[in-house]
C-alpha cells in the first residue's frame, strides 16, 4: 500500500513543484513538495500513517513557500 502511494504522489508533487512567482504560486508549489516529502516519509519512517506525514509536510512546506521571496535580480521575462 505504501509503495504504492509514494509511486502516484511524488510524481504528480514534483510536476507541480515548478517554481512560482507569486506568493500563492510559491505557497502552492511548497505545499506539493512537502507532501510528497511528508508522504514519503510517513511511509518509510513509520510510526506516523501515510497522511500524518503528508498533513505535516504539505502545511510545512505551503508555509515555507508563502514565507519565501523570488529572487530579486530575476525576472519573470528572464525566466525560460
Amino acid at each position: 500500500m505504501a509503495k504504492r502511494v509514494l509511486a502516484l504522489v511524488v510524481p504528480a508533487a514534483l510536476a507541480l513543484a515548478g517554481c512560482g512567482d507569486t506568493w500563492g504560486e510559491r505557497a502552492a508549489s511548497g505545499g506539493a513538495i512537502g507532501l510528497a516529502s511528508g508522504a514519503a516519509a510517513g511511509a518509510l519512517i513509520g510510526g506516523l500513517p501515510i497522511w500524518g506525514g503528508a498533513l505535516i509536510g504539505v502545511a510545512a512546506g505551503a508555509a515555507i513557500g508563502a514565507i519565501t521571496t523570488p529572487d530579486a535580480s530575476v525576472t519573470s521575462s528572464d525566466r525560460k
